[in-house]
């Protein structure tokens, strides 16, 4: 069976950055519902389509394509007073955003002091990124799926 719009598809992958170091790699693969659902990066939605299991794709992304540029304004620095615990570089917190309302999930970058530092930027916002994945499975996603919009099951979301 070959990737098409309502399949359910199972990769692994390894992305490295623009010096060609890995940045991030599956442990287990994964699994996204394919056609535009938003579960995986666009560029290699529209390179996986019409593959089939066993081949791999090789994508390079500019920022833009891959997890957005980096947003200065979402760095900030909080009182360490405000957070509800000891706080320690790599958590991460949810707060909502003052000028849109949208909840960003934040992570502790740096912490001097009594100040603490925090970044909702993702953290390969700004990179050039690589992908590389292999193709480990494609099905037919069932109608439960196409109708959450995600894959369920075994490396998808299980509810």
């Amino acid at each position: 069976m070959q990737i098409a719009k309502d399949t359910a598809v199972t990769i692994e992958y390894e992305m490295y950055d623009a010096e060609g170091k890995l940045i991030d790699k599956t442990e287990e693969p994964i699994a996204y519902l394919h056609g535009g659902y938003d579960n995986i990066l666009p560029l290699v939605e529209e390179a996986l389509h019409g593959k089939g299991v066993g081949d791999s794709i090789d994508v390079t992304m500019e920022a833009d394509d891959a997890f957005g540029e980096f947003e200065p304004e979402l760095v900030r620095t909080e009182e360490k007073s405000v957070f509800p615990m000891e706080v320690e570089v790599g958590m991460m917190f949810e707060a909502d955003d003052p000028e849109t309302g949208d909840v960003l999930l934040f992570r502790v970058t740096e912490i001097e002091g009594t100040q603490v530092t925090v970044d909702a930027n993702h953290p390969f916002a700004g990179m050039k990124i690589r992908f590389v994945g292999k193709v480990q499975e494609v099905r037919a996603a069932t109608a439960e799926e196409i109708a959450h919009g995600h894959v369920h099951g075994a490396h998808g979301h299980h509810h």
